[in-house]
């Protein structure tokens, strides 16, 4: 990477960030195998399947991601240049809001 060594707090920081993503993107694989392993009597089978799938593609997404992510914040850190936005943070927010909104319903009316 070119440009000049940025502090060692930013640096450490951004690893944490990179971490964060990581735990991150565990957290909904677990989500998504303890979904598809509830009871037919809780949730309707396509559906809980189809809820287990969406956080396992988050999942997937995050630890995709979590790298690049990383690099172009070094990259923009080390020249000095505003930080690239959290390009997926919308996807990530919507799409546990909606396994979220989904399974509650589903609670609800069972």
């Amino acid at each position: 990477m070119n440009g000049t060594e940025p502090d060692p707090r930013f640096t450490l920081a951004n690893e944490r960030t990179f971490l964060t993503w990581l735990s991150t993107s565990l957290a909904l694989c677990a989500g998504g195998v303890a979904m598809a392993a509830v009871s037919d009597d809780i949730f309707v089978p396509w559906v809980r399947t189809a809820l287990a799938v969406l956080l396992v593609l988050l999942a997937a997404l995050a630890a995709g991601m979590a790298y690049p992510r990383w690099r172009n914040i070094q990259r923009a850190l080390r020249n000095q240049t505003p930080l690239p936005p959290p390009a997926l943070a919308a996807v990530f927010g919507y799409g546990v809001a909606a396994v979220a909104v989904v399974a509650l319903v589903l609670i609800l009316m069972a």
